[in-house]
């Protein structure tokens, strides 16, 4: 991405990839308060870089991160106040999150008090294989099938009590609900816009880029 620093790191229309999502989380009327989670060794160029440029209601900290994302986002977790409700888990590299989205996942856990957890997610639009070596073996119906995005909104003790699980079980999944599924818990999907893409190869960083400017010109 021609950054050493990492992608968050980034420019998008002026700004670090990482400023475009502290800033819709800090729009959003149901957070109370936002926790970076980084190397502590970009935690100087985080503070410089990223958050200095902004102007933000929310009170704001940095966490050190992990070796792996499951160690990082329990390290967020630690540097929560324990009687929070919710959290939300939520990739730098999906600078695309709206306000709007964010509040829905929300809104969809505070309502049913049965559900763990909410994930926005998009429906599966492509044929999917189920491929052994390099053969097909089976063409599943990708009615049941969802791409999950984040942010992943939780109750608080269902996610730290399954980071807990997690951890004493060695076990690594491949994003927050899992976790928490594997314990029982509930958790709903929310559709989003398609815009919320994860930013992986450098090509994504030019329609991250182009959604961006045509948000800011209306």
């Amino acid at each position: 991405f021609g950054d050493p620093r990492g992608k968050q790191f980034v420019e998008l229309c002026g700004l670090p990839m990482l400023s475009w999502s502290v800033m819709a989380f800090d729009r959003a009327p149901s957070v109370a308060r936002i926790v970076i989670v980084c190397a502590p060794e970009r935690a100087a160029e985080v503070e410089k870089g990223v958050l200095s440029p902004l102007t933000l209601a929310k009170p704001l900290a940095l966490a050190p991160s992990g070796a792996t994302r499951q160690e990082s986002v329990r390290s967020g977790l630690s540097a929560l106040p324990r009687d929070l409700e919710f959290v939300a888990v939520h990739d730098a590299a999906r600078p695309l999150v709206e306000t709007e989205m964010i509040e829905r996942a929300v809104a969809t856990v505070r309502e049913d008090g049965t559900l763990a957890g909410a994930i926005l997610a998009a429906r599966s639009i492509d044929t999917l294989k189920l491929v052994e070596g390099d053969m097909i073996v089976a063409t599943p119906d990708r009615s049941f099938y969802w791409a999950a995005q984040t942010p992943q909104v939780f109750r608080s003790a269902k996610l730290v009590a399954a980071h807990r699980a997690a951890a004493r079980e060695e076990y690594e999944g491949t994003d927050d609900a899992s976790l928490v599924e594997r314990l029982g818990g509930r958790v709903r999907v929310v559709e989003c816009s398609r815009d919320n893409i994860k930013v992986t190869v450098p090509e994504d960083l030019a329609i991250a880029e182009a959604t961006l400017e045509r948000r800011l010109l209306t």
